[in-house]
């Protein structure tokens, strides 16, 4: 089945899951996610609050909250719009399983570096509020067309390689997350994976 498209890597990415923005709207929203991952930095997702982020961007607190419901919606965010700004479109000069196998070192480079904030992204991601999903669909959207324009096929293929690749990098960050190696070392090894599995599928 293939994955709905809920973003892009344009202008969405600078829009709130709740409504359109203003180019003030958009700033705010920008200051917060950048002193989210400041304050993930500091203090850890358990330490974090959305008032010590609105707080670290200059905002009021009630005003953070007209954006972000919680901090694994905000946290959802910040990885979004590191992935769309980190993850750049296949390289064409390349071979079909050098390009997905980049786009999947890529996926995992966005939060290589950043232990606290690959921790909070990963709990952050599994929450079930509705602003959260709808970011995870967008998350999954992105990747999946990426890995599908690798592969030089319609996004919404059920070519399986896609289904069989997107399983693969799951695993990979789970195990990243779990402390089976950096998330440096998992790009590494999911890349070589990635290739592997293509060869074997062709």
């Amino acid at each position: 089945m293939s994955t709905p498209v809920f973003g892009e890597s344009g202008p969405s990415s600078h829009e709130s899951t709740r409504r359109r923005l203003t180019n003030q709207q958009a700033e705010t929203v920008a200051k917060l996610t950048e002193a989210a991952r400041e304050v993930l930095g500091e203090d850890g997702f358990e330490g974090m609050t959305i008032r010590s982020v609105a707080k670290r961007a200059g905002v009021a607190p009630a005003t953070a909250y007209t954006y972000f419901s919680s901090k694994n919606h905000i946290v959802a965010e910040l990885f979004w719009r590191m992935l769309v700004t980190s993850v750049p479109e296949p390289d064409t000069s390349s071979p079909p399983a050098a390009r997905a196998a980049d786009v999947l070192r890529h996926v995992a480079l966005v939060v290589a570096g950043e232990d606290q904030l690959a921790g909070a992204v990963t709990v952050a991601l599994l929450g079930t509020d509705p602003d959260v999903e709808h970011l995870r669909l967008r998350v999954g959207g992105f990747i999946r067309e990426r890995l599908a324009t690798a592969l030089g096929v319609p996004m919404d293929s059920d070519d399986r390689r896609i289904e069989l690749l997107e399983m693969l990098y799951s695993g990979a960050l789970v195990r990243a997350g779990m402390g089976y190696g950096s998330y440096s070392d998992m790009a590494d090894r999911l890349g070589d994976a990635a290739k592997l599995l293509l060869e074997d599928l062709s």
